[in-house]
């Protein structure tokens, strides 16, 4: 077991309604956390294979999975998009991608695990981690347009907003343990 985590006692029947909901909202955390992490992985991966894979790999890759589709419409957006990107794929554009995704993969993957540890000091790290990778993403936004960047966006501030809830409860829980 990586993390023990403290045990949950309700104190009077009131609070049998409240611990329903912050249940319902743990689970959602929880979830949202497991899902985070899988995209970590997915980026730490990901960003392994990018160091290696070669522009004409590529090439032909994409090559081969648009040409069905674009002999059928030459002018579909999303096949013509994947070609240009590759076509203009250059080593210092692979290098980043890599460096990127086992940076921001590997980052994510510790404060996902410390906080289903239920670490305190966790929740303020990962709320201004995340912070910043919005900022970020925002930032690429104004270059690239990316709707993809905006669902990730849209999905981190859910995030941070549950990891804020997640905290008050737990400090809530600790302070009246005391």
């Amino acid at each position: 077991m990586i993390c023990a985590k403290p045990t949950l006692t309700i104190k009077n029947m009131s609070g049998i309604k409240n611990l329903s909901d912050e249940k319902n909202i743990h689970l959602a955390f929880e979830i949202s956390l497991l899902l985070k992490g899988v995209f970590a992985l997915g980026e730490i991966i990901g960003g392994g294979v990018a160091f290696f894979v070669t522009k004409e790999f590529l090439l032909k890759t994409v090559g081969v999975l648009t040409q069905e589709e674009l002999a059928e419409d030459p002018q579909d957006l999303i096949a013509n998009y994947l070609l240009h990107s590759t076509q203009n794929f250059s080593i210092s554009t692979q290098y980043f991608v890599a460096l990127y995704l086992l940076s921001h993969g590997g980052i994510k993957l510790w404060l996902i695990i410390g906080l289903l540890c239920e670490k305190l000091w966790y929740y303020p790290t990962a709320i201004i981690v995340f912070g910043l990778f919005i900022v970020y993403q925002q930032y690429r936004f104004s270059f690239t347009h990316s709707l993809w960047l905006l669902l990730i966006t849209a999905v981190d501030v859910i995030v941070i907003g549950l990891t804020w809830h997640e905290y008050r409860y737990l400090r809530r829980l600790s302070s009246n343990a005391i």
